[in-house]
């Protein structure tokens, strides 16, 4: 009787070591899914992987993604992916320009090379676009500091990457290719900046309106 009762008590013992393994591998199974889904891209857009959230540089405000998608000329030429990151989301467009919390418009080229010639003028014709002579007159002196900014890069070449992060309290920051190229400061000028790509005549009005978030998977599920 003894016997059956010290091997029925080993039997219970590794039973329950077993289950307690089992839960163990279970455990650490769950944690590393939940590790991966966090680390990630929110979105994928033609090759380009979207960050869900981005820091505007070390210790500076977080922002998450809003809205993406890609910048076309002439209805059908890939030029780059533009992604727009808020602070929190929000799909319209004049609510967006005047919040004054930190932004983040990020440009990823898929075409073969944009030079900066190119790339200004791209720039400069939707400023125009988007506003009259009073207007742009209050930030003719930042729109030529914007040029002389990005005149410095010569070509962008695919897979490059240009960010205009506007930060609270210091202005917009220009980054090309991870490399700082200076700071506008003033709150208008980045709501200048805006109504390039989510303004009432936008670059592209498909990419206004992933941006915006409005558009079919434009928006981080």
């Amino acid at each position: 009787m003894k016997l059956k009762v010290s091997v029925i008590g080993v039997f219970v013992g590794f039973t329950v070591i077993a289950a307690r393994g089992a839960a163990v591998i279970a455990g650490a199974a769950t944690m590393i899914m939940i590790l991966s889904a966090s680390l990630a891209p929110a979105m994928e857009i033609e090759g380009i992987k979207l960050d869900e959230k981005v820091s505007l540089g070390q210790g500076g405000p977080q922002v998450v993604l809003n809205g993406a998608g890609v910048r076309y000329k002439l209805a059908l030429v890939k030029v780059y992916v533009g992604a727009l990151y808020l602070a929190t989301h929000k799909n319209d467009s004049e609510e967006i320009i005047k919040n004054p919390g930190a932004k983040r418009v990020a440009m990823y080229v898929l075409a073969d090379e944009i030079t900066a010639r190119e790339f200004i003028a791209s720039l400069n014709n939707a400023l125009a676009a988007n506003h009259i002579p009073a207007e742009l007159a209050l930030i003719e002196s930042r729109i030529r500091e914007l040029n002389r900014l990005m005149s410095t890069i010569g070509v962008l070449n695919k897979g490059g990457a240009v960010y205009l992060d506007y930060v609270p309290g210091s202005g917009t920051r220009v980054t090309v290719n991870g490399q700082e190229k200076g700071t506008i400061k003033g709150e208008d000028f980045f709501q200048s900046l805006l109504r390039i790509w989510i303004g009432k005549k936008p670059v592209d009005g498909r990419l206004r309106d992933a941006m915006l978030g409005t558009a079919a998977g434009a928006r981080p599920q």
